[in-house]
């Protein structure tokens, strides 16, 4: 609906002129052609399909408020604007009393066209305020005062209608969509155990329920409740947009559920395989373990003065853990599966990993002893390249090394100091060997 335009001769104008009878007919035509788009606008306005679903709709809250006040701003824009239908009405008809209008003529049609020469009804009386409408019964109004407040009923009552039809097309429709997602994801999460009581994910899907229901019965009773007014001043109606915080906070939330159910599902596809694993890094530990035992015993017997780590048993409660997992897997309880199953892969390297430790350290004399008697052979084999090999002083010493290491239980320091001693008197028998050597070269 749009301003009509300056009518020549303003009213409150002092001795404004008598219209003549050309401005009269330019008047009636600018007017005629105002009432067809006043009319246009109220019709569509009575037509929006926003304005039937608030009709029928069983509104509360801010919407129910606002639509009452809005009801009785149609009411009196109707009223108004039956009151300009008749005044311009009235106008064409003095105008075709005679083609060349007389003097009262001009001055009855200056009054209905220029000055405050329409009466009001008593439709308008719940109106307070200049900007919403007359507020006295029977109060004379010019025509474009007339517009300017259909103007102002006009833009608040499509606002509010726009707004309300704005969030109604955009929120119910996505909460649905949303609704048969989380239908499809509760019903995969229940095939996996992922149920309410059971598993956290299944009590957010009841949480993530209810607020749907929730969230759609608000919307649908009170949509205005939903709506953003714009920040930038926007005078077009319905300027703003549909609250959507709470949808997408349970859009979100039902992702991160679909996320954890997919890892659910990713476990009951490969856990026998991590299960197969899990058995047989737990069984290398064990035959590490017994392989420790069976050297400490060894160590115990052939090595004397020496201290050798205990050696602990199997992990007995990783064991039983696993057994709990095979019996998830059993019962299809994916959900407590998966958290198992990493808490025992994590568990099961680290007790490999301590199981060769212990074998390595139980083993260690052992370890020194091959070095000693490596080291003792090492020398005497080049002791018999330089021919020196039957020196009884060498051979003296290299038999004690020898005892000291081949017998059992071998002292390890002892067998240490007499191998340290062979090697001194190697070094002391070779030394003018390589004197000479240098010599010559």
């Amino acid at each position: 609906m749009g301003v009509p335009g300056p009518v020549p001769g303003s009213p409150g104008m002092p001795d404004a002129p008598v219209l003549d009878r050309e401005e009269v007919d330019r008047a009636l035509a600018r007017l005629g052609a105002e009432y067809e788009a006043i009319e246009t606008s109220l019709l569509a306005l009575q037509d929006h399909a926003g304005r039937r679903l608030l009709e029928g709709a069983d509104l509360s809250g801010t919407t129910k408020e606002r639509w009452a006040a809005t009801e009785r701003s149609i009411t009196v824009l109707w009223s108004l604007f039956d009151a300009y239908t008749a005044t311009l009405e009235a106008a064409r008809e003095v105008r075709a009393r005679r083609r060349w209008p007389s003097p009262e003529d001009l001055a009855e049609l200056t009054e209905l066209l220029r000055d405050d020469g329409v009466t009001v009804p008593g439709a308008a009386d719940g109106e307070t305020g200049r900007e919403s409408g007359p507020a006295v019964r029977g109060e004379r109004y010019s025509l474009e005062e007339l517009v300017d407040r259909m103007n102002g009923l006009y833009a608040r009552s499509l606002d509010v209608i726009v707004a309300a039809d704005a969030v109604w097309s955009a929120l119910p429709a996505r909460i649905d969509l949303l609704s048969a997602e989380l239908q499809r994801t509760r019903s995969l999460a229940h095939s996996v155990g992922v149920r309410p009581g059971e598993h956290p994910a299944g009590d957010d899907l009841e949480r993530i329920t209810d607020e749907l229901a929730r969230l759609r019965a608000q919307v649908i009773a009170d949509p205005l409740a939903f709506w953003v007014s714009s920040s930038t001043g926007s005078s077009a109606p319905g300027g703003g947009r549909p609250d959507t915080g709470r949808y997408d906070r349970a859009a979100r939330a039902l992702e991160d559920i679909r996320r954890e159910v997919a890892a659910v599902l990713d476990v009951r596809q490969d856990a026998e395989h991590r299960l197969m694993q899990l058995r047989d890094v737990l069984s290398r530990a064990d035959r590490t373990l017994t392989e420790a035992r069976q050297a400490r015993g060894e160590v115990l017997a052939k090595i004397a003065a020496s201290e050798v780590p205990a050696v602990s048993g199997p992990p007995t409660a990783l064991h039983e853990q696993l057994a709990a997992a095979a019996e998830y897997r059993r019962r299809s309880l994916w959900h407590r599966l998966s958290p198992l199953l990493d808490s025992l892969e994590e568990r099961a390297e680290d007790e490999l990993h301590r199981a060769r430790e212990s074998l390595t350290a139980v083993t260690a004399p052992l370890a020194v002893r091959a070095e000693l008697r490596g080291r003792l052979d090492a020398y005497r084999a080049k002791l018999a390249r330089h021919g020196l090999a039957a020196d009884p002083l060498l051979v003296e010493r290299y038999d004690i090394a020898r005892r000291m290491l081949w017998s059992a239980p071998c002292d390890l320091r002892a067998a240490e100091h007499a191998v340290w001693r062979y090697q001194q008197a190697a070094a002391e028998a070779l030394a003018p060997q390589q004197v000479e050597g240098k010599g010559e070269s």
